[in-house]
């Protein structure tokens, strides 16, 4: 569990691929105090596990599914990484709830300026935008942000020079993918309204017609 507060960004120093999966190297300094061999870690809100590390650098394998449904296989040697070690009960929760398990990629279609802030729309699809509301919460790359204005082709976020210049998306050009994780709430409260509306479909009563009509009398 994370909160979306990226601690530091990381750089890619290593890229071993297999056929349909790939493990990354990443130097990285803060992100390696007191980290393990199996702690989880968010990269550009992907949660990884650590595999192997050293005393400026961390590995964590990637396997098929997530390079499928990620950016994580578009990385290149010294491209920029957002970092999160994972949540502590006794961490303030600065963001919102994060899992690290993306939802999708989203493409950049603008980044405008307005005085001190940065403004990127970001295209979606539509089953990553119907959850994504107005003024509700959304993680990208790893980074919780408020949503600022939504439609039925794609959303708006506004940064502050702080996430600007503290994480990946203040570099962010027009046509860049994210990885997209929506607000979790959304998506349990989909499942259990789904769940409670086919339990309250009316069962079907036993008749002679019934048994009749599937070989039964």
């Amino acid at each position: 569990m994370f909160t979306g507060i990226v601690e530091e960004m990381g750089t890619i120093k290593g890229i071993s691929r297999g056929s349909k999966s790939a493990r990354l190297s990443i130097s990285c300094s803060r992100v390696m105090d007191g980290m393990k061999i199996g702690d989880s870690i968010a990269v550009n809100g992907v949660c990884l596990t650590v595999t192997d590390m050293g005393g400026n650098w961390f590995s964590a394998d990637v396997m098929p599914e997530t390079l499928r449904n990620t950016g994580l296989g578009m990385l290149k040697i010294s491209d920029k990484v957002n970092l999160e070690r994972a949540l502590r009960l006794s961490d303030r929760l600065g963001g919102h709830i994060v899992t690290g398990h993306i939802d999708g990629t989203g493409t950049v279609i603008s980044r405008v300026e307005e005085d001190n802030a940065i403004w990127l729309t970001i295209e979606a699809r539509n089953d990553i935008l119907k959850y994504i509301v107005m003024k509700g919460s959304v993680a990208l790359d790893g980074t919780s942000l408020t949503v600022a204005l939504v439609d039925d082709r794609c959303f708006k976020v506004s940064l502050i020079p702080h996430t600007a210049g503290e994480t990946t998306l203040g570099s962010k050009k027009v046509g860049d993918q994210l990885n997209i994780e929506c607000d979790v709430i959304g998506k349990y409260v989909e499942r259990l309204f789904n769940c409670s509306s086919q339990e309250s479909k009316p069962k079907r009563d036993i008749s002679v017609e019934f048994l009749k009509s599937n070989g039964f009398a």
